[in-house]
C-alpha cells in the first residue's frame, strides 16, 4: 500500500535497459504451510557482459528474508527501494541461494502464493513472483525451472508445478513430495504451483506430430462432472493449433486447475494453467450457452499462449499486446472455426457463415462497449503503452481486444496464407526469446515482402504507438452515364492524453457495392482490365484518398456502398447513409456483419433523437418495425443472427455516440428512451414474438452447438418481450409461462432466460422465481453469481434496483473477498447506467465506498471497479459534479494502492 507522502514510480518504455545479470536456471524448494511457507531459491546467475561490475537488484515484496549465499558463502546485502541489492559479485557465472518465508493465508491480494478453499495456488503475472521469493521479476529474464514441493499428504495430496513430473514420494511425519522439471526457459511470471485436495479428469491424446500427451483438468471434489466441456475444448485447441499454425504441444502433459478465488479469468503458466472456476466448470444444469462458449474461448486462449506468450514472450511489459493481442486474435479465430466452416457456400447468412458472423459481431460489440470507451477517456493509451505506474492497470481492452484487431488487420493485408508464413518466420527467428511488437510485425512483413503491409510497415506500426479510435468519413458519387462510382475516404485521429495530434494510420477497408435490388456488383477500379470479384480491400494510408469504380453499367439508381465489411478495422465510420440505403443493406447485404450494422444504425438514429428529447416519448416508426418484422420472420436467417439484429444498441453505446457529438450524457434520459423503444418493439411485434417463441423454444436434449444456442437465444428474447408486453396488457399468460420455465426448464440457458424475463419486466412473479432459483442452486457458487448479477443489472424503475443492490450487499451469500462474487454485484451495478448515475448521487457514494473498502485488501479488483467513472467529464449535470466529488473522495485517501491511485488520478487530471 502507498503511504501518505509517498509518490508512485513512473515506469517509461524509453528507459528500458537489459538486466545487469541473467538467471539461467532456478531450483526452488517449497515447504508448504498456510501460515509460514519456507522457500529455498537456488539460482545460476550470469553477469551481463554489457554491464560489468554492476550490483544485482532482486525484486521482493511481502516476504521475510532469512539467508543469502553466493557460491555457498554468506554475503552482505542491502535493501533499497523494495529491492534486495547485492554488491561485489563474481565477474563470472555464480550460484546464488536465497531463503525466505511468506504467509500464503494472509495474502488477500491473490498475487503470489495464496490459499483458497484449503489449497495453495499462485498468480505471478505480472509481478507476483516477487511475493514468493527474491528474483529478477521481469519478462526478459528467462530460466529453466526445477521445483520441489513438500506438504502434508492428507491435506494436500495433489502437488503440481510447471513441466513434467520427474519424482514423487513419501516423507516423514505424514508428508510427501513431488519434483517437477520444465525444460523450456520461461520468465518468472509463468511460474505456478498448486497443492490441494483435488480430483482430476484426464485424457490421453496423440497429436498430429505423433507424440502422446496427457491432458488433465483438476477441480475440487464435487465438480468433476462439470469438466467434460473444458476437456473437449482443450482437445479441440490442441488439434486446431496444429492444423491452423503447425504448432504442437511441447510437453508430456498439460494441466488445467480451477480455483474460485482468482483475480483474472485464467493464467497461461507453462503447462499448468490456473483458471477461474467460471471458465472451467460447465454443465447443462448450471451453465448457460454463453458460459459454454466462454469456457471454450478461454481454454483455447490460454492453451494458445503456450506458443504465443510462453515459447516467445514479451521483452518488457510495454510489449504486453505482443502476447495478448496475438493470442486474443487466435482464440477469436478458433471460436469462429468451432462455430462453422470458413467456407460460405450457402449465401451470405447460411448457418455456418452466419455462425461465424455472429461471433464477429459479439467480438465487435465487446470492443465498442469497452475499448472504444477507453480510447475516449483519461485511460486512453496506445496498444503498446509508453508509461505506467501500476502494470496491472494495463491489462486492458486496448492491449487485448484492440491489439487483436491490429493483428487481424495484418492478416487482412497479407492474406490467410501470408499470415501463416509470417507466423512460421516469427517462430523461426524468435523461439525461446523475449521480443517486441516490432519484431512480430517485421516477421509478418518480411514473410510477405510484396504485400500491402510490407510496403506500408512503418505507417502500420502507428497502430502500436498512437492511442485513440480513428474516425473514417466516407462519401460517394455515382455517375450513371459513365457507369462509375467515386468513393472518397478521409481519416482523422482524435486527440488523446499526451498525443494531441496523430499521423495517418494504415486502414484496410473491406467493401462491396450493392444495387438497390440487392445484387452484388463487380468491383473494377478505373484503369483495371477486369473486375476483381464483388468484394475487395482498399488501403487507406493517407489523410484523404479517392477511388473510382468503373464498369457498373447503367443501374437505375446509385449503388449502395457496403463499407468496412466484417469490421475490417477498429475505427468509427462516419457515413451519412440515408434511411433507404440502410434499409437496403439490412435486407440485402451479403456481408452479415454489415447487415447487422445497418439495423443497429437505424435503431441508433432513433435512440439518439429520443435521448436528446423526452426519452419517455420515444417512438418507433412503422418502417423500422416492418424491417425488424421481416428479419424476425426470415426463415433463411440464423436464429442467433436474428437475436442480435433485434437487440437494441446498449445504453452505454448510445451514450458514447452522444458524447462524440458533443452532447452531454444524461443516463436517465437514455435509459428512458431505450426502455420505451424496447416496450414498443415488444408490443408492436407481439404476434411475431409469439411465432418466434413457438418455433424456437423446444430444442430437444441440450447441446451447446451454435445452431441450438442461437435458437435458445431467440426464444429467450421472444419470451422476454412477451412478458414485458404482458405488463401493459394485464395478461398473466406469459409471466406464468416464464415462471413455469424457471421451475422445470431442462437446462440453465432456458431457466435463466425465463428468470431474466420476469426480473427485467418487474413482473409480480419475479420475487418467487428468484427465491426458487436461489433455493435450487444455493450450493452452486457460479450460479449464485448469476443470481446476484441478474438483480444488479436489472432495468431500473423508481430506484428499486439500487435499493435491492444495497440489500444484497448484506446477503449472507455475498462477500467482497471473492472476486467473482464481488464482480457479480458491484461490477454489474457499475455497468448499469441508470443505477450508478442517480440524480441524488447515491450511486456514486455507494460505488466510492466499495472501491475504498476493496482497495484495502485487493487493489487489482478495486482498480478495475474504479474505472466505472472514467468518462465522468462527458456527463450532464448534476451527474458530472457529483461524479467528480466521488472521485476526489477516493483520491483524498491517505492510504491508497498504486493501482487505484493511478486510475482516479488520471480520471481527475485536466
Amino acid at each position: 500500500m502507498m503511504r501518505e507522502g509517498s509518490s508512485p514510480v513512473l515506469v517509461r518504455r524509453e528507459d528500458y535497459t537489459a538486466p545487469s545479470h541473467w538467471i539461467r536456471s532456478v531450483d526452488l524448494t517449497f515447504d508448504l504451510d498456510p501460515a509460514k511457507t519456507l522457500v529455498i531459491n537456488r539460482m545460476r546467475v550470469e553477469p551481463n557482459a554489457d554491464r560489468p561490475g554492476e550490483p544485482l537488484r532482486l525484486d521482493g515484496e511481502a516476504i521475510t528474508l532469512t539467508r543469502v549465499l553466493v557460491n555457498g558463502e554468506s554475503v552482505s546485502f542491502r535493501n533499497e527501494g523494495g529491492q534486495l541489492v547485492l554488491d561485489k559479485l563474481p565477474g563470472e557465472t555464480f550460484d546464488l541461494e536465497i531463503r525466505n518465508t511468506c504467509a500464503p493465508e494472509k495474502n488477500s491480494e491473490l498475487s503470489g502464493l495464496y490459499t483458497s478453499g484449503g489449497g495453495f495456488f499462485t498468480q505471478c503475472e505480472a509481478q507476483g513472483f516477487r511475493r514468493i521469493t527474491y528474483f529478477l521479476d521481469r519478462p526478459d529474464v528467462m530460466a529453466v525451472f526445477r521445483v520441489t514441493l513438500k506438504a502434508d499428504a492428507k491435506a494436500y495430496p495433489v502437488l503440481l508445478s510447471n513441466g513434467n513430473l520427474v519424482e514423487s514420494g513419501k516423507l516423514d511425519k505424514g508428508r510427501h513430495f513431488a519434483v517437477w522439471s520444465d525444460p523450456h526457459p520461461k520468465p518468472a511470471y509463468l511460474f505456478a504451483l498448486v497443492a490441494g485436495n483435488l480430483v482430476c479428469r484426464e485424457q490421453r491424446i496423440r497429436s498430429r506430430s505423433g507424440r502422446d500427451h496427457l491432458l488433465q483438468v483438476y477441480v475440487r471434489a464435487g465438480d468433476l462432472d462439470k469438466t467434460e466441456h473444458a476437456m473437449h475444448s482443450l482437445i479441440a485447441s490442441v488439434a486446431w493449433d496444429e492444423a491452423r499454425f503447425g504448432l504442437s504441444l511441447d510437453l508430456e502433459r498439460f494441466m488445467i486447475v480451477a480455483v474460485s478465488d482468482f483475480n483474472m479469468g485464467a493464467m497461461e503458466n507453462k503447462g499448468l494453467n490456473i483458471f477461474n472456476t467460471k471458465f472451467v466448470l460447465a454443465s447443462p444444469a448450471t451453465a448457460t450457452d454463453v458460459d459454454f462458449g466462454n469456457v471454450e474461448a478461454v481454454v483455447g486462449h490460454e492453451y494458445f499462449h503456450n506458443w504465443t506468450g510462453n515459447r516467445i514472450t514479451c521483452r518488457d511489459w510495454f510489449q504486453l499486446s505482443l502476447k495478448e493481442g496475438l493470442t486474443v486474435y487466435r482464440d477469436q479465430e478458433f471460436s469462429k472455426d468451432m462455430a462453422g466452416s470458413p467456407a460460405n457456400d450457402g449465401g451470405p447468412c447460411a448457418p455456418s457463415a452466419s455462425a461465424r458472423a455472429v461471433k464477429r459481431i459479439e467480438d465487435v460489440r465487446q470492443l465498442r462497449q469497452f475499448q472504444f470507451v477507453e480510447d475516449a477517456g483519461p485511460m486512453a493509451h496506445p496498444v503498446r503503452p509508453d508509461q505506467y505506474q501500476a502494470i496491472d492497470n494495463f491489462y486492458t481492452a486496448t492491449v487485448y481486444e484492440k491489439g487483436a484487431e491490429v493483428v487481424r488487420m495484418m492478416a487482412t493485408l497479407v492474406g490467410r496464407g501470408g499470415f501463416r508464413r509470417g507466423m512460421d518466420l516469427y517462430f523461426q527467428r524468435h523461439d525461446g526469446q523475449a521480443v517486441t511488437c516490432d519484431d512480430f510485425a517485421q516477421a509478418i512483413a518480411d514473410a510477405n515482402p510484396d504485400s500491402a503491409l510490407a510496403l506500408r510497415l512503418e505507417g502500420f506500426k502507428r497502430w502500436y504507438a498512437q492511442a485513440g479510435t480513428p474516425r473514417v468519413s466516407a462519401s460517394g458519387q455515382f455517375d450513371a452515364l459513365a457507369g462509375t462510382y467515386t468513393l472518397t475516404l478521409a481519416q482523422r485521429g482524435p486527440a488523446t492524453p499526451g498525443q494531441p495530434e496523430k499521423l495517418p494510420f494504415v486502414i484496410p477497408v473491406a467493401l462491396g457495392l450493392i444495387a438497390p435490388d440487392g445484387v452484388a456488383l463487380p468491383l473494377q477500379l478505373q484503369g483495371e482490365a477486369a473486375p476483381h470479384g464483388t468484394e475487395r480491400v482498399l488501403v487507406l494510408d493517407q489523410s484523404t484518398q479517392t477511388w473510382v469504380f468503373s464498369g457498373l453499367g447503367e443501374p437505375t439508381a446509385a449503388p449502395v456502398p457496403s463499407l468496412l465489411r466484417g469490421f475490417s478495422a477498429p475505427v468509427v465510420l462516419e457515413w451519412a447513409a440515408s434511411e433507404a440505403e440502410l434499409f437496403t443493406l439490412l435486407a440485402h447485404d451479403h456481408d452479415a456483419f454489415n447487415r447487422w450494422e445497418a439495423g443497429q444504425k437505424l435503431a441508433l438514429a432513433r435512440l439518439l433523437a429520443a435521448a436528446q428529447a423526452d426519452g419517455a416519448a420515444a417512438h418507433l416508426d412503422e418502417a423500422f418495425l416492418q424491417a425488424m418484422r421481416r428479419v424476425l420472420r426470415d426463415e433463411q436467417l440464423d436464429a442467433a443472427f436474428k437475436d442480435l439484429v433485434l437487440t437494441l444498441p446498449s445504453e452505454a453505446y448510445v451514450a458514447e455516440r452522444l458524447a462524440e457529438q458533443g452532447v452531454p450524457i444524461d443516463p436517465q434520459r437514455i435509459h428512458a428512451a431505450r426502455e420505451t423503444m424496447r416496450l414498443q418493439l415488444a408490443q408492436s411485434l407481439h404476434d411475431d414474438w409469439v411465432w418466434a417463441w413457438e418455433t424456437h423454444q423446444d430444442n430437444g436434449g441440450y447441446r451447446p452447438d451454435p445452431l441450438s444456442a442461437g435458437r435458445r437465444a431467440l426464444a429467450n428474447q421472444a419470451l422476454a418481450m412477451l412478458v414485458l408486453a404482458a405488463g401493459l396488457r394485464h395478461d398473466p399468460l406469459w409471466p406464468g409461462r416464464a415462471y413455469q420455465r424457471v421451475k422445470d426448464a431442462g437446462n440453465m440457458t432456458d431457466r435463466y432466460g425465463a428468470l431474466a424475463a420476469l426480473v427485467q419486466a418487474q413482473a409480480a412473479l419475479a420475487e418467487p422465481a428468484l427465491e426458487r432459483f436461489h433455493t435450487l442452486f444455493r450450493q452452486e457458487a457460479l450460479v449464485i453469481d448469476k443470481w446476484f448479477a441478474l438483480q444488479a443489472g436489472a432495468s431500473e424503475v423508481d430506484g428499486k434496483v439500487f435499493s435491492r443492490i444495497k440489500a444484497l450487499v448484506l446477503h449472507p451469500d455475498f462477500t467482497l473477498k471473492n472476486p467473482n462474487r464481488a464482480r457479480s454485484l458491484l461490477m454489474v451495478m457499475a455497468q448499469n447506467p441508470a443505477v450508478l448515475h442517480r440524480s441524488d448521487a447515491a450511486g456514486y457514494v455507494f460505488w466510492a465506498d466499495k472501491v475504498v473498502e476493496i482497495d484495502g485488501f485487493n487493489p487489482q479488483l478495486a482498480a478495475r471497479l474504479a474505472r466505472a467513472l472514467d468518462r465522468w467529464r462527458a456527463l450532464a449535470e448534476p451527474y458530472r459534479s457529483a461524479a467528480q466529488v466521488a472521485l476526489q473522495r477516493i483520491a483524498a485517501r491517505a492510504e491508497l494502492s498504486a493501482d487505484t491511485r493511478e486510475i482516479v488520478t488520471r480520471a481527475l487530471a485536466d
